[in-house]
């Protein structure tokens, strides 16, 4: 059950020389919901994500979290408001090992700087254990991130993520590059752990399999608009949504 309202974005505009990514668009996101944006290739919803975490601008409109403009902040200043965000190619260092990279995350976090060879001394090191059991990763603890399946890949950067104490997580396809026999136990663990931390989720997904066993509310893009917002069994069973989404997803 969704709880007090998180994130109000509305009027939000944007162009890409002629191609209109935001024409109007509002949206509010409760907490508690796991809210699945669909739509064809350019329809806006990456665009729509990085808006709200400070990577563009937009020419018009207003996202607001817990109340504050997002809109001029720069993406650290809304991560430090509880925003976090999970891009499609996993942002790991790929020479570290997985729990070092989970450790850097917690101690940004913290605001501690210290190098490679002293982190996993400081109390990170224990945040970093905690949060990969809790991604079913504790066993690649010790492993330099580049070894790591797609799959695995995308858990630890969620768990990234998750280290940066978020409130709302905003993920853009989280399962892919993950091979098909995956993506299922890739996007359990993954939700698993968000209710687990009481985490809000915002996921873009092509895969409506994905979305009707995990979304909880789901919007739909089309040319910069949303032409459908709500449940997942009605939406998807919306013929307009089958003729002009769907069938392209």
């Amino acid at each position: 059950m969704s709880g007090a309202m998180l994130l109000e974005a509305s009027g939000l505009e944007i162009r890409f020389g002629g191609v209109v990514a935001a024409d109007g668009i509002g949206l509010t996101i409760a907490e508690g919901e796991h809210i699945a944006i669909i739509g064809p290739n350019g329809a806006g919803k990456t665009t729509f994500l990085n808006i709200c975490t400070g990577y563009l601008k937009p020419r018009a409109g207003s996202v607001r979290y817990r109340g504050r403009e997002l809109i001029g902040k720069s993406p650290r200043a809304i991560t430090r408001l509880g925003i976090a965000r999970a891009f499609q190619i996993p942002q790991l260092f790929a020479q570290q090992t997985v729990r070092e990279n989970v450790a850097i995350a917690a101690a940004a976090r913290a605001g501690r700087i210290a190098p490679f060879t002293r982190l996993l001394a400081t109390p990170e090191r224990d945040k970093a254990d905690a949060l990969l059991a809790l991604i079913d990763c504790a066993d690649v603890a010790d492993r330099e991130a580049h070894e790591l399946p797609e799959g695995k890949r995308k858990l630890v950067d969620i768990a990234l993520a998750l280290a940066l104490e978020p409130e709302l997580l905003l993920m853009d396809e989280p399962t892919s590059g993950v091979a098909s026999s995956e993506k299922f136990a890739v996007m359990e663990t993954l939700i698993r752990a968000l209710e687990a931390r009481g985490v809000t989720s915002v996921f873009v997904e092509h895969d409506m399999e994905m979305v009707t066993r995990y979304a909880t509310r789901v919007a739909v893009w089309s040319s910069g608009q949303i032409q459908r917002d709500g449940p997942p069994a009605e939406v998807l069973a919306d013929p307009e949504v089958i003729r002009t989404v769907i069938g392209t997803a």
